[in-house]
């Protein structure tokens, strides 16, 4: 690789934030964006969400956990995305995009709610379907979005028990199958606010594409 060509690689394109509540695979989303070109924080800070690019609500873990720790943020995520900043989910993080979950730690507790964000719920994988969902499965882009360009048939990794279930079909970006058909990938109907079911940050080049996908939307 020539010299030039590394120094586009390192090259910074957008200012983006990871999102610190506790909850997820912080370092290993960061250096993914690294690559992809960001210049990233991790922060927990509301003031660095709005001076950002793009900000990463990056997860691992239950639903309701996730919501709790999140909760001191909870307004300035809301922020983030009626400011039409980009605002990318990440696996559970995705997942607290929807309005509620059907995750909750104990029965009969009831749904959890949301950031309702992205109007739909998480369900449970069916019964007698092994879960976790676990390992490599192939994306169907579904309609047109940045964050999807280039990927369509690719391969990505998951680990989840749960799917996103959006009240509107046009919320659905790229879907895949495991026993059924289920979205990997949402957006509103702004397309500021997305998430990806499966963890980019392992998923190799298709990750990667899908970071500098979302770097190029940050830096517009």
């Amino acid at each position: 690789m020539s010299t030039q060509s590394r120094k586009r690689e390192r090259e910074t394109l957008a200012d983006v934030v990871v999102v610190d509540y506790g909850l997820g695979n912080l370092r290993s989303v960061s250096r993914g964006l690294e690559r992809a070109g960001a210049s990233v924080s991790i922060d927990s800070d509301p003031e660095a969400f709005a001076a950002a690019d793009g900000v990463v609500l990056p997860g691992v873990g239950a639903f309701g956990e996730g919501m709790e720790n999140a909760e001191s943020v909870r307004d300035a995520l809301v922020d983030v995305a009626e400011s039409d900043t980009p605002l990318f989910g990440i696996c559970l993080g995705m997942q607290m995009l929807l309005t509620e979950s059907e995750e909750a730690e104990r029965e009969g507790q009831g749904d959890v709610k949301g950031l309702d964000l992205i109007p739909g719920r998480n369900v449970r994988f069916e019964a007698g379907q092994t879960v976790p969902h676990m390992g490599w499965n192939d994306l169907s882009v579904q309609r047109e979005h940045p964050l999807v360009e280039g990927v369509d048939g690719r391969y990505a990794y998951f680990v989840h028990s749960y799917y996103a279930v959006p009240d509107d079909e046009d919320a659905v970006v790229a879907t895949t199958d495991y026993g059924r058909s289920f979205p990997a990938i949402v957006a509103n109907d702004d397309g500021t606010v997305f998430g990806t079911q499966f963890h980019p940050e392992k998923s190799g080049e298709t990750g990667l594409t899908i970071l500098r996908n979302f770097v190029d939307l940050c830096a517009e």
